[in-house]
């Protein structure tokens, strides 16, 4: 009976804890409240890249139970999308690149898998094989996002290099969402 009753315990003890949110899906659930809404940001690394002038501008474009498409807008450039999908239990990051005609770009689809579940307010992904393929100079990168009720980043860190890069948006100050991004239909 001792034995019947620990394993009892022992079961519901683990589907209560199997029902918990992971860090992950807190993660995604926060980026989710933001569907259809667009966000100003500004560079906070370097403090000046001609790369990135023109006004900064994200848009939780799309987010499904399974993939967040988040548009990232530089001036008239609408060339830029971070897509996310979940992997079993955890979240993967992809560039999508288009030209204005909307073909892809030949640097596109780069990106990684999280190792782990992350952080409710933090994710890191690491370059996979197909982004070192695509890029060997981009093997050693690291992304990490970071997302809370005031702020959402992208951060690039190349590991072994000085490169350093992260945009910073104000989630508190929505403003009009922009046009679609290029090789999306509105």
């Amino acid at each position: 009976m001792r034995v019947l009753l620990v394993l009892v315990f022992t079961l519901i003890s683990f589907s209560s804890y199997s029902q918990g949110e992971t860090e992950a899906e807190k993660f995604w659930n926060t980026l989710v409240k933001h569907q259809g809404k667009a966000y100003e940001g500004k560079l906070v690394s370097p403090e000046s890249d001609s790369r990135f002038e023109g006004r900064l501008v994200m848009h939780v474009r799309s987010a499904t139970d399974q993939e967040i498409k988040i548009p990232f807008f530089v001036g008239e450039d609408r060339s830029r999308t971070w897509v996310l999908t979940k992997v079993e239990g955890l979240i993967k990051l992809k560039h999508d690149h288009r030209h204005e005609d909307g073909s892809e770009d030949k640097i596109t689809q780069y990106g990684g898998l999280a190792s782990s579940t992350g952080f409710a307010n933090m994710q890191i992904f690491t370059a996979d094989q197909e982004t070192s393929d695509l890029i060997p100079y981009a093997a050693g990168n690291v992304w990490w996002i970071t997302v809370d009720e005031t702020s959402y980043t992208y951060n690039l860190r190349r590991v072994g290099s000085d490169t350093y890069f992260s945009v910073e948006f104000d989630l508190t100050n929505p403003i009009e969402t922009p046009k679609a991004p290029w090789g999306w239909v509105d």
